[in-house]
């Protein structure tokens, strides 16, 4: 039997997961009602990832992509953090001495393919932010279709705190969400942006109770799942290359994708439905 979302929600104190890979039961993982839940589950550490934890996320990522019973992915995590940042300890570079093209061959190989892991996530993606999102985890909810944050979550570009660029694609993301100026403003001082402030900048979708977190979560991917999943695949696609697209190319895009949508069972049914004057029951295909 599935795992409840019910129970991966950020206060229940034992998630069980019937997914959980052997390798990292850190992170914990469930599919329920056409949502894969992926639970970052290492609240000690306030979800730092390790480079392991980032492996086993960008698998379940592409897991999703690939199972037609998967039409939405929530991620969230347990305590008090969503996730504090990278913990590189373990990580190929980090162990022997470091040679010149060690720091960005490990950004393209972990920190970037793991945003672009979420980008390219041919499933709609909710970030349910808990708590604090600092650093790289900034990023993983900014990279989100959709941001979903308690009360109580925070979000901070620390990289300025220790003397580093914005790495795993920060200095991408931030300008396309709120502007270059207001971007340039949370990277230069990274100070801490309280969830209600995000919202108003536009880095999150809507600030809920902590006690709403998991159920609204909950009610807006099953939403999602219950939705022509083809169709919004490829909204998504369009969406995300429209920022670095031209309109020739974004126009042309869009004539493609609507070729393709057109051929899904999705949209024959959308039709049919709207011609008979009934409710659509998307099925993913």
């Amino acid at each position: 039997m599935a795992t409840s979302p019910d129970s991966l929600s950020p206060d229940s104190p034992d998630p069980v997961s019937r997914d959980a890979d052997p390798r990292d039961s850190l992170i914990l993982h469930a599919t329920d009602n056409g949502v894969s839940w992926i639970t970052l589950n290492r609240p000690a550490a306030m979800n730092a990832l390790t480079w392991d934890q980032r492996e086993h996320l960008m698998e379940l990522l592409a897991d999703a992509s690939a199972d037609p019973e998967v039409r939405a992915v929530v991620i969230t995590a347990t305590g008090k953090g969503f996730c504090a940042g990278a913990d590189l300890r373990g990580s190929p570079s980090a162990e022997g001495e470091r040679v010149a093209g060690d720091v960005a061959r490990m950004i393209r190989r972990g920190a970037q393919r793991f945003i672009g892991a979420v980008l390219d996530c041919e499933k709609p993606v909710i970030a349910a932010v808990n708590g604090t999102a600092a650093g790289i985890g900034a990023h993983l909810a900014f990279a989100c279709d959709l941001v979903l944050a308690a009360e109580s979550a925070r979000f901070l570009e620390v990289f300025v705190r220790r003397g580093l660029v914005p790495d795993g694609g920060g200095a991408y993301l931030l300008p396309r969400l709120i502007g270059p100026q207001r971007a340039k403003e949370l990277m230069f001082f990274g100070d801490a942006v309280p969830a209600a402030e995000a919202e108003r900048l536009g880095l999150v979708n809507r600030v809920v109770p902590d006690g709403e977190l998991a159920k609204t979560a909950r009610e807006w991917a099953e939403r999602l799942a219950a939705g022509p999943t083809r169709a919004l695949a490829l909204t998504k696609q369009l969406v995300n290359a429209s920022l670095d697209a031209d309109r020739t190319a974004a126009f042309a895009a869009e004539a493609a994708a609507q070729e393709i949508t057109m051929t899904t069972a999705d949209a024959r049914e959308g039709v049919a439905s709207f011609v008979e004057r009934r409710t659509p029951r998307y099925r993913g295909r």
